[in-house]
């Protein structure tokens, strides 16, 4: 097409490649691996990757390799939002049907990142602010977009920031985690059972086909959130995921 052939858009095009291949090499690479994964010249590369480091949106490291930069957060912080105001109707939608918090997190690096939530209106409720990361392994949100990834990924994430279990009920070892990602993907959904904090069970299921790997959940104290509670929040949870599916497409 025309508008490709431009050589503005086509640039834009090219910065953005860098940037993705740059973050899919766990947000460091060298030149040489860049040039490797594209099929863009090497000077093409090297004058890119100057203005992207001049801009704040690149880092240069001292052994030469390159990093997402500093200015890319707050691009992040502001699409983090963004997400949170589309999913907010149908967090509302779960509080009002279940009467439990609900969240939505997106995978931020190695850990997830919570980026909505409706409150329920109970007294004794769970709280997770908004902006909080945690570990994947701990979390239901966390499990859930774990499941959605191969386990050599997987694998690499944990490897990188540990698996630390807040309570004892929280899984340790990889191999466990495994087995339960395979749990999750037969069943649909994912559970956090009292793992990061002792009383507080939560349900959780993947956003298909999201921009990011994006779940939402819904939790609450064990005296509320039990089986019964399950088989009606696992249904809504998987049809709200199904609609913020079509309205995170929409939106991209």
């Amino acid at each position: 097409m025309a508008e490709k052939a431009s050589g503005g858009v086509q640039s834009v095009e090219r910065v953005f490649e860098l940037l993705e291949l740059i973050t899919d090499a766990d947000g460091e690479v060298t030149l040489s691996e860049l040039a490797a994964s594209t099929e863009l010249p090497l000077p093409t590369i090297h004058r890119l990757l100057r203005t992207l480091v001049g801009m704040g949106y690149v880092r240069q490291l001292p052994n030469r390799r390159y990093a997402l930069g500093p200015r890319l957060i707050r691009l992040g912080e502001g699409a983090s939002k963004q997400l949170g105001a589309i999913a907010r109707p149908q967090l509302a939608r779960l509080v009002d049907a279940l009467g439990e918090t609900a969240n939505m997190a997106v995978l931020d690096s190695d850990m997830v990142v919570y980026v909505g939530q409706v409150p329920s209106k109970h007294s004794m409720r769970m709280f997770t602010e908004v902006g909080r990361h945690a570990h994947t392994h701990a979390t239901g949100v966390g499990k859930a977009i774990l499941a959605t990834l191969d386990d050599d990924v997987v694998r690499g994430i944990v490897s990188r920031v540990g698996m630390p279990t807040a309570t004892p009920m929280a899984i340790g070892d990889i191999d466990s985690l495994l087995a339960e990602l395979d749990r999750i993907r037969e069943r649909g959904y994912s559970i956090d059972e009292q793992e990061q904090e002792i009383g507080v069970r939560c349900f959780a299921v993947a956003v298909p086909h999201a921009p990011t790997p994006t779940a939402i959940s819904v939790s609450g104290p064990v005296s509320r959130v039990d089986e019964a509670f399950a088989e009606r929040a696992v249904p809504l949870l998987i049809d709200a995921a199904q609609v913020l599916s079509r309205e995170l497409g929409d939106a991209a």
